[in-house]
């Protein structure tokens, strides 16, 4: 009777042992198909310029570093609209029809373009200004809906200092940014104000495209001392005729963009597009983890270093300050 007791606990045991062994086998082989498991990514950029194509860069290398790697386990089903809204529609539709589980806007207007294609699939913004002018969240904090993601905000207190530093003797600002863009906006009104506050008479100059930039600026360069340019995609991508013209009066002209200022502007208290393209890689590999995009607080981007051009600053006859040489993060010369 022990006999027949004792070889029963250890058929038990042995029926434990074994099925504890394939258990742990099995979760084994989940979780490895988990780990391997391709998710696809939707990603439209507005417009092809240096700062845009920055940000996507920096997309997937915060991508990978919270784990998501597009030699593995990712693909990414990427789309460049041209500054074309048509197509920004057109593309939208065809992201959300690819079968992508997330999609990432780059730029305002791309970021627009996903939102009115779909209240269901998670929608990540990069470079978004002011996602609450743009209607693509209603609360920085709070989202509320299937958008978060990433907003850069120029500090703008900062650049009117520098202004005020590298040309003392300006009185009249005139700032030149896109009709069509939200984005620029809303940066353009916050510019004035505190312009305003500090002294400056404020002119504006909203340019429908860039057919127009050339035209726009020889105008404003006839009224105004010096010319600034917020975060703006249509004045990036023709930047090159804006500095061309500018400089027949020798108009400095102040941005908001690193590379801007290295294709001729003078100085700008920029934000690193690599670094927030890299926020918003990983913003959007938490939201691929199960993070909910309606409770996910937009991160914003608002630490500005110090960027100036001398090379330019000496052909213009001015003269940069040392404590801003000191601070620069970066001397173009």
């Amino acid at each position: 009777m022990k006999n027949k007791t004792l070889l029963s606990v250890v058929t038990a045991l042995v029926v434990l042992v074994i099925g504890a062994f394939f258990f742990n086998k099995q979760e084994e082989t989940t979780s490895s198909t988990d780990q391997t498991q391709t998710v696809k990514v939707g990603v439209l950029q507005y417009v092809t310029h240096d700062s845009l194509d920055e940000i996507y860069k920096g997309i997937v290398a915060g991508l990978k570093e919270a784990g998501y790697d597009d030699t593995s386990n990712l693909t990414i089903d990427f789309m460049n609209a041209e500054g074309d809204q048509s197509q920004v529609q057109t593309m939208s539709k065809k992201l959300v029809d690819n079968g992508n589980q997330l999609l990432i806007g780059i730029a305002t207007p791309a970021a627009q373009g996903l939102a009115n294609a779909t209240t269901e699939l998670p929608i990540i913004m990069g470079a978004v200004t002011d996602p609450v002018g743009a209607n693509l969240v209603t609360d920085l904090n709070k989202p509320g809906g299937n958008i978060t993601g990433v907003s850069d905000q120029t500090p703008v207190a900062d650049e009117i200092e520098l202004i005020k530093a590298i040309t003392p003797d300006a009185k009249t600002i005139g700032v030149l940014y896109s009709s069509n863009e939200d984005n620029s906006k809303s940066q353009v009104a916050e510019f004035k104000t505190a312009a305003e506050a500090a002294g400056y008479t404020v002119i504006e100059y909203a340019v429908p495209s860039s057919n127009e930039i050339a035209s726009t600026v020889e105008v404003a360069t006839s009224k105004v001392d010096v010319l600034f340019t917020p975060v703006d995609n249509t004045i990036a991508s023709a930047f090159s005729t804006v500095v061309s013209v500018a400089n027949k009066t020798k108009t400095p002209v102040y941005t908001s963009v690193e590379d801007m200022v290295e294709g001729g502007g003078i100085a700008s208290v920029t934000l690193s597009q690599y670094d927030l393209g890299v926020a918003t890689g990983k913003m959007a590999a938490k939201i691929l983890d199960g993070a909910d995009p309606a409770t996910t607080p937009v991160e914003i981007f608002n630490e500005g270093s110090v960027v100036v051009n001398k090379t330019v600053a000496d052909e213009l006859g001015l003269t940069i300050p040392a404590d801003i040489l000191e601070s620069a993060s970066r001397i173009i010369e």
